[in-house]
């Protein structure tokens, strides 16, 4: 970390202090949706990029539970008004003038499939209103993940920014993970690191079969990757009926896209396919603050699927209480060994739990994201909307009342039916069901992502309710209506 980095991180306590419920001192959020990663990926996701973003206006709600707060949101493109008044009708009635005050929002659009942070190092005058609208109260920069575009912002801004340098970025990597479990004494699927080559697959293969003989496939994983990416599942079945099993495995793994084994060759890992009769991938949340305090703030079940069940598609709260609290225990141990190295802010572990039809879990540690990802924004819906605490030993969110809440969310509700639909109609179409979020009961439904509708007919959801089967009757809810309206247009 350069001297000048370290100057501009040394003022972070301060505005994250500022940052809490009840603080009465004026200080400023800059909430930066911004995506650094690969220009493949960004190319990939190109089009649903300014979509994506959009699933951090939820931060935007953060103005209406600390009052002391004003929101910068930055993004490509800023909200449609009634996509803004429809965040703003998620705060009590009482606070909502003041609240819309307290928000200030700036887009970037240039038509290039860059990050946000990038796009703006470009716009030297979008930087001087940003600095000149905060004045001398504290700030923060509240990123997606953090590369040397965001470090460089942050020195343009001369404010901090709540995540981890990027000289500690490598940390997250499959490899390095699999080590720090190790070092914290977490759990982890058999198998190995630094694989760069067939050669490697096929030894770390054997080594697998030799302990775990009755693994009925692996998993292929790229060091820098998330969100199942880099993941490619064989199936080592076709291998024990092989005249030539390492001829077989040889060839399917040659058969893998050329892109794959060039990245492949920058380092991997090969796991063992954790399976049961009971599966679930959860996974847990958790915040570093800058004095080394590490807080577990929720633990999730994610809903996978595309090829070989990899894709994250979406999550429920909270995980399942069979195992939630090992996950909290498991969960705060590497985030100790993140600490340690110096990284702060959020980050998650995505876990695989696997159970006989009536035995007990056992519970595997497999990736760490040093950064924010797709149970960031669910989580602070509810977090700003129904105020409490995450008791970690219970695994429950409970809220200042006392009450539970539970919910079910995704990024992913999407029918081709639905392209074109306007979002006020959607928003209104989800009123008239009864299922928009009540601010007096503290349930409802949250909805997000609502420019994806003119891309591809995709928008997401939170459906926020006392119990977790609640929670999924209100979601079920929303597709309904949605379908409905859908059909009315015609």
């Amino acid at each position: 970390m350069s001297n000048g980095f370290a100057n501009v991180q040394a003022k972070l306590t301060a505005a994250l202090d500022a940052n809490t419920q009840g603080s009465t001192v004026p200080h400023v959020m800059i909430a930066l949706p911004s995506y650094s990663v690969s220009e493949s990926l960004l190319s990939h996701y190109r089009d649903r990029v300014p979509s994506l973003e959009h699933r951090y206006l939820n931060a935007l709600v953060v103005a209406g539970r600390i009052e002391s707060c004003e929101i910068v949101y930055i993004s490509t493109r800023a909200p449609l008004p009634e996509v803004l008044d429809y965040y703003l009708e998620l705060v009590p009635p009482s606070k909502r003038d003041a609240t819309r005050e307290r928000i200030t929002i700036f887009e970037v659009d240039d038509g290039t499939a860059r990050s946000v942070a990038t796009r703006l190092l470009d716009r030297p005058d979008l930087i001087a209103k940003v600095r000149d609208h905060v004045g001398d109260r504290p700030a923060f920069i509240e990123p997606w993940n953090v590369t040397e575009s965001e470090v460089n912002l942050a020195l343009a801004l001369d404010m901090p920014i709540h995540g981890t340098s990027p000289e500690l970025r490598p940390l997250a990597f499959k490899s390095a993970g699999r080590r720090m479990f190790a070092d914290a004494g977490v759990p982890a699927p058999f198998g190995r690191e630094d694989v760069r080559m067939t050669d490697d697959v096929i030894g770390a293969v054997h080594a697998i079969r030799a302990n775990r003989a009755d693994t009925m496939g692996i998993v292929i994983k790229h060091d820098d990757s998330g969100a199942g990416d880099g993941n490619v599942v064989i199936d080592l079945r076709p291998m024990d009926d092989a005249t030539d099993p390492d001829d077989w495995l040889r060839s399917t793994i040659d058969a893998l896209p050329e892109w794959y084994r060039t990245d492949l060759a920058r380092g991997g890992v090969v796991e063992e396919r954790i399976a049961g009769e009971q599966f679930s991938s959860p996974s847990a949340q958790v915040d570093l603050r800058p004095d080394g305090r590490v807080t577990v703030l929720a633990t999730h079940e994610q809903v996978l699927g595309g090829p070989g069940g990899q894709v994250y598609l979406g999550c429920r709260f909270p995980a399942d209480p069979a195992y939630a609290p090992l996950l909290a225990e498991h969960a705060a141990r590497i985030g100790e060994q993140l600490a340690a190295r110096g990284a702060i802010g959020r980050f998650s572990v995505d876990f695989v739990a696997a159970a006989s039809a009536d035995g007990p879990w056992d519970v595997y540690a497999i990736e760490v994201n040093l950064r924010k990802g797709g149970t960031t924004h669910p989580y602070s819906a509810l977090r700003n909307l129904v105020p409490g605490r995450y008791d970690a030993a219970a695994g429950q969110w409970i809220a200042q009342d006392g009450t539970t809440r539970a919910y079910s969310s995704t990024d992913n509700l999407v029918d081709e039916s639905w392209l074109g639909l306007p979002p006020a109609d959607v928003i209104r179409a989800v009123r008239d069901a009864g299922l928009q979020f009540d601010t007096a009961t503290g349930t409802g439904t949250v909805l997000h992502m609502l420019s994806g509708l003119a891309i591809d007919g995709r928008f997401g959801l939170t459906a926020i309710a006392p119990t977790p089967a609640e929670a999924d009757v209100m979601f079920e809810g929303v597709r309904a209506a949605v379908a409905r309206l859908a059909a009315a247009r015609g």
